[in-house]
């Protein structure tokens, strides 16, 4: 009889014992989970922010028509200057269809601050035609972010 109770008593512990490692091991990952989604989210609003500050720039270069073109330049160039170091971290740290969706962002954005720097005016079809191919890649890009980071349409999370 005491051996049934001693045994038993083994048996629970184990039981127990194993349970608390599979719920901390859920926990733990749940939470790992949720620290590498609060990571790409902020990198995602720095990246955006990124953008949209180089684009605002390009497009305060473009409306001024009293400008000259080394100050166009110099201005274009150092607005985009910080999207540079957060592309790379996009690369890194995001899905490879955000990453997809950022490099397009990122190029359709080059090619507009290019057009400003060889002095297009924000009026000239060149830049229209830039900006809106921009605002299609920007737009497939913040889906592509809200997918990955599962955002539904009403702004919440799952």
């Amino acid at each position: 009889m005491q051996w049934i109770t001693l045994i038993s008593t083994m048996v629970g512990a184990a039981i127990a014992t194993g349970s608390a490692m599979l719920l901390d091991r859920q926990r733990w990952r749940r939470e790992r989970l949720d620290r590498e989604t609060q990571a790409r989210r902020a990198l995602y609003g720095e990246y955006l922010a990124g953008l949209s500050e180089a684009r605002h720039a390009c497009g305060n270069v473009a409306r001024d028509p009293d400008m000259d073109l080394s100050t166009r330049r110099t201005t274009a160039r150092e607005a985009f200057g910080p999207c540079i170091g957060l592309r790379y971290q996009m690369t890194i740290s995001a899905p490879s269809r955000v990453v997809e969706a950022s490099e397009d962002a990122f190029r359709r954005l080059r090619d507009l601050r290019d057009r400003v720097m060889e002095g297009v005016s924000a009026s000239e079809p060149a830049y229209l035609e830039g900006r809106r191919r921009y605002d299609d890649a920007l737009a497939l890009l913040r889906a592509r972010m809200r997918e990955d980071l599962r955002i539904g349409e009403d702004g919440t999370a799952p």
